[in-house]
């Protein structure tokens, strides 16, 4: 049988102790050679929705370790709307209902078999801030006490999650442009986490005195200035470049997620960015980061790289692209939660099989 699931099931089922703890071990397969990931990629096309594109991504890694396989697949309408300051990249719920369109697909190495088809969201979400709180374990000074962040949305919730999971963190500052988003946000996340997560009014009130920096929003400018680096401060990014350059070089130790520099691009001849987003997001990261030269995640949690040599240092983990390989190693434990908890619904998997010669 093939297991379907809700985000409702892997919201009750998967725990950010539960990722954290399957990507560390995961990530020293990958580091050592024994997993392997496909960097991501984007097929662009013109859309009828107004001032959008049509984004069809996927991205998919294997695990042989916990014996599955996943892909990770995307159909997306993409705008880029100015919101105050920043130009944002949101995605519109444009399929029936006002829904979204993400999907994953679960596959066993032992038989090919696919063993359960999931919604990405929640799941999505949860990867990227066990991701970034595996950055903070690694690189931020181990005393850190103090959380600064610059965002209020889907993902951020999940950055002080983890970055909780991994340090002792007994102070939390926010800062968002909407002031009732950000009180929203600070009361959700003090009842959620049992410590008292304060709403500021400026970017700088957040940052300032902070041990451990965080940005978690889907702005595609700058969010954090070099202004507002502090030694012995670790800086965190879900995505390029939330952290200006000017800021990065202020850093002693700067490590990445991966060394893929930016997804794969397809798109059509015909097919016109909007002026407003020309030389930003993968355009300015490729133009100021040296993605070669930096260690990944992996490399730190293996012991090759180092993560700090001394409080004073300011460290940075750019979480600059996510992988496939992430959504199998969670995937795993889903699966098997699931399955203990007797969760979802089974289908015949010989609906998604076939007796003809692919």
């Amino acid at each position: 049988m093939t297991l379907i699931l809700s985000n409702e099931d892997v919201s009750k089922l998967l725990t950010m102790r539960d990722v954290i703890d399957v990507l560390e071990e995961a990530y020293e397969e990958l580091a050592e050679g024994r997993g392997v990931n496909r960097t991501r990629s984007d097929t662009l096309t013109p859309t009828s929705y107004p001032e959008a594109t049509y984004g069809l991504k996927s991205m998919d890694g294997v695990v042989p370790k916990l014996g599955v396989g996943a892909v990770r697949i995307n159909s997306d309408i993409v705008t880029w709307p100015k919101r105050g300051n920043n130009v944002r990249r949101e995605k519109v719920p444009a399929a029936p209902n006002n829904r979204w369109v993400g999907l994953v697909l679960l596959f066993s190495t032992h038989n090919g078999e696919p063993l359960a088809i999931f919604p990405d969201g929640v799941m999505q979400r949860t990867r990227v801030g066990a991701t970034n709180g595996l950055g903070a374990k690694y690189m931020s000074r181990p005393d850190s006490k103090t959380v600064g962040i610059l965002g209020s949305g889907w993902q951020a919730g999940t950055q002080l999650r983890a970055v909780c999971a991994v340090r002792d963190i007994k102070t939390i500052r926010c800062f968002s442009p909407s002031k009732d988003n950000r009180e929203k946000f600070a009361r959700e996340m003090s009842d959620d986490l049992g410590i008292t997560v304060t709403p500021v009014e400026q970017p700088e009130d957040a940052i300032r005195g902070a041990d451990i920096a965080m940005c978690a929003s889907n702005s595609i400018d700058s969010i954090f200035f070099a202004q507002w680096v502090e030694p012995g401060m670790h800086l965190s990014e879900i995505k390029r470049p939330e952290i200006e350059f000017a800021a990065l070089e202020k850093a002693d130790r700067i490590a990445i997620h991966t060394k893929d520099p930016h997804p794969l691009h397809f798109t059509t001849k015909d097919l016109a960015m909007p002026d407003k987003i020309k030389g930003k997001g993968w355009a300015e990261a490729k133009a100021t980061l040296d993605i070669a030269t930096l260690p990944t995640l992996p490399e730190l949690i293996v012991g090759r790289a180092k993560g700090r040599d001394n409080p004073e240092q300011v460290t940075a983990f750019l979480n600059n692209m996510g992988m496939g390989f992430q959504f199998a190693a969670a995937g795993s434990v889903l699966y098997r939660k699931a399955k203990e908890a007797g969760a979802g619904h089974d289908l015949p998997t010989d609906w998604f099989t076939e007796d003809v010669h692919p």
